[in-house]
């Protein structure tokens, strides 16, 4: 850990702006590891926490042969491939309840969806397709031997892992997890995360406010964040830019905390006493990467903790902690693998003015236009503009190597919607 970081950060020293987004972003997800520690939950209190261990099939997912429609259960050899088929019906076979006996030549059995399959019989024939004449279930030519028939095991077979560790339980997992019959699951702690805002002009929510201050805006978009990953937020409130200060917000968050999230003090202002304090209590990769919003950014360690200094203009605040942050905290919490955002191409409606060699991330807003999705971009672009974030609806990412972008032309977006 101590010579990579070393490592990067003599290489950051040498050209201030010689990380690209994608190089940043592995170095951060290649210095981290998952925390250790689980507790053990019932199925519902698991939901958006990450699986400790693998969740094995302890029976056979269906455990018998059903039927996926409701229809007739028969013997496929009792069909014709040419003309109708006449059944004589003996019985009915509910989900819950099967059919008691076992089907012989020329018989059916009327069976709900998820009946178990009659002794005997192998294909399905749906009620639609079917009909009543004098008490014999006349069927049409051209059935599929097996049709509309669930196989015992087919969805999991006893011992088969159901879901793998490393997984964020979702709604449709706690309902896989029921289906086995289990009541509790193992799953990772929550990862804490201390957090802080500097500033000597900032002010904390329902204080007034003097001359030249502001209300600080980044701790309640950092929770909002961090409440979304499920990690467990710690919030350190505003720290003046006093070095002593400084000092003890940093050494209490190291030891409350497995990560540390600061906005504000990274960059080479006189008054920016973080990045200083940062590199007398611990270990810092890098300051600078090439993108916009958010160049000056930190990545290290203080203690056991990760340490991420974001900047302190709020659009940069989230735009850093959803290219960097977000999968660093993933990975610690245990999850695997850590998938990227997902992106996808649409036309932009406006032309964006850009240099190659660093990222950009603009606001945008995705609409439909003559049936097609095209991205536009919202207002004013400045780092401390959050009115326009929250009027976007996703994030433009116009590449490390791309220059202008006229209009018309397609370009990377990234859609908010579950993601901030």
């Amino acid at each position: 850990m101590n010579s990579l970081l070393n490592r990067i950060s003599g290489a950051g020293d040498t050209d201030p702006e010689s990380f690209s987004v994608e190089r940043a972003r592995q170095l951060v997800l290649a210095l981290v590891e998952p925390i250790e520690g689980s507790e053990r939950l019932s199925v519902r209190n698991a939901l958006g926490r990450v699986l400790a261990e693998d969740i094995l099939a302890t029976a056979n997912v269906p455990g018998h042969d059903n039927s996926a429609m409701d229809g007739y259960a028969v013997r496929f050899s009792d069909l014709s491939i040419e003309v109708d088929s006449a059944l004589t019906p003996v019985g009915t076979a509910f989900a819950g309840r099967p059919f008691a006996g076992r089907l012989e030549a020329g018989q059916c059995v009327r069976i709900m969806t998820g009946g178990v399959i009659p002794d005997g019989a192998d294909t399905v024939v749906i009620q639609e397709m079917v009909r009543d004449s004098g008490g014999r279930i006349v069927i049409p030519p051209k059935q599929r031997r097996g049709q509309h028939v669930r196989r015992a095991g087919e969805d999991l077979r006893i011992g088969m892992p159901a879901i793998r560790a490393g997984k964020i339980i979702r709604p449709a997992d706690l309902g896989l997890i029921a289906s086995l019959g289990v009541a509790e699951v193992n799953v990772r702690r929550r990862l804490r995360v201390a957090f802080f805002s500097t500033g000597d002009e900032l002010r904390s929510v329902g204080t007034p406010l003097k001359e030249g201050e502001v209300y600080d805006s980044n701790r309640y978009t950092l929770y909002g964040m961090l409440d979304r990953l499920g990690c467990e937020a710690i919030d350190l409130g505003v720290v003046r830019d006093r070095p002593a200060e400084v000092e003890a917000a940093f050494r209490r968050a190291a030891a409350e905390a497995d990560a540390i999230l600061t906005s504000g003090g990274v960059s080479v202002g006189e008054a920016d006493f973080v990045r200083g304090m940062m590199a007398k209590l611990g270990e810092v990769a890098f300051w600078q990467i090439a993108m916009r919003p958010g160049r000056p950014m930190a990545f290290g360690r203080i203690g056991s903790a990760c340490l991420f200094g974001l900047p302190g203009n709020p659009v940069a605040v989230m735009v850093t902690f959803h290219a960097f942050v977000r999968d660093a905290l993933l990975k610690m919490m245990g999850v695997s693998p850590v998938a990227p955002l997902p992106q996808f191409r649409v036309p932009c409606a406006t032309p964006l003015k850009k240099r190659p060699g660093r990222s950009e991330f603009r606001r945008g807003i995705l609409f439909r236009e003559d049936g097609i999705w095209k991205v536009r971009a919202t207002g004013s672009q400045g780092s401390g503009v959050l009115r326009s974030m929250s009027e976007a609806n996703c994030i433009i990412v116009v590449e490390h190597e791309r220059g202008h972008v006229e209009a018309g032309e397609l370009v990377s977006v990234q859609p908010f919607e579950g993601l901030v």
